[in-house]
């Protein structure tokens, strides 16, 4: 979902070379290596990851194959070209039993297979890549026009339903991959190495976020309900609260991210998943 759209957004300005599966296997060291060194880049985006939450908990060799090892892979074959590495992150890295949104500095304490296989993958690019920089990118609940994703399960679900039920006990903030890919830009040019949330500005629940959305695509009228998590009954445990801070972000390079709710606006506009005309008053 999120490579996908950084190379459609960064080719214009930069030669971008995009690497996917079967081309190139990560977690296979060499093959790692001729993709990065064969190419020579300034930076490398490692935005390859397992991310099936649930899946996760039953398949944690491929999780941390995917997510550790082939970090590891990319980190070393970076360093080797001399490349900078910028490594997507989550939210999920933390327990959420914080009340006020998390910090940078926050220690991380990740509840299921899925946060602790990102959380090691952060710890391996670090030590891999201190000589030659690091960014680490953490994010949250990403939205956008490739690959699976929440609005579109949830659009796709109203037009077989006229009743939903959806969590409304996890807290976080959407993140539109579009606006991640441009704020993603703006640290290019920058010297800074470390740890930096990105996401839209501002929190809701899973089921505001269902409802927004259903409001924004003409279907209102489709109920949605609120459940929790407990109710829900996921193999994996999620943070109840996950909200990142964006204010380093915003003091590395002065720009702020648009609102969550008009990010989502622009999603389904663009996407062309209006049915009718809506009101856009938040």
């Amino acid at each position: 979902m999120l490579g996908r759209e950084l190379v459609e957004y960064l080719t214009p300005q930069h030669d971008v070379l995009g690497l996917d599966l079967p081309e190139c296997d990560l977690t296979d060291g060499e093959a790692a290596r001729r993709a990065i060194c064969g190419f020579r880049p300034n930076i490398v985006i490692h935005a390859a990851a397992y991310t099936d939450v649930d899946k996760s908990e039953s398949e944690p060799e491929k999780v941390y194959a995917a997510n550790v090892v082939a970090t590891r892979n990319v980190a070393a074959a970076s360093s080797e070209a001399g490349a900078r590495v910028f490594y997507i992150s989550t939210d999920y890295v933390f327990d959420g039993c914080k009340k006020s949104p998390y910090l940078e500095t926050d220690k991380p304490n990740p509840l299921g297979v899925y946060g602790k296989s990102k959380y090691e993958g952060e710890r391996v690019l670090v030590r891999a890549c201190g000589g030659i920089g690091y960014v680490i990118v953490r994010s949250s609940w990403l939205f956008g026009p490739y690959g699976k994703n929440f609005v579109r399960t949830i659009l796709d679900l109203a037009r077989q339903r006229k009743r939903i039920s959806v969590v409304d006990d996890q807290i976080g903030s959407p993140t539109y991959t579009y606006d991640l890919a441009v704020a993603i830009e703006r640290l290019f040019d920058l010297t800074f190495k470390g740890i930096v949330n990105i996401c839209n500005s501002g929190e809701c629940s899973w089921w505001r976020f269902a409802k927004e959305a259903l409001r924004f695509a003409g279907a209102g009228d489709v109920e949605v309900e609120p459940i929790t998590t407990e109710q829900l009954g996921r193999p994996a445990p999620r943070p109840h609260y996950s909200v990142l801070s964006n204010r380093k972000f915003e003091r590395l390079t002065g720009h702020r991210l648009q609102p969550w709710l008009s990010a989502l606006k622009d999603y389904i506009e663009r996407e062309g998943l209006m049915r009718a005309p809506v009101d856009s008053a938040g």
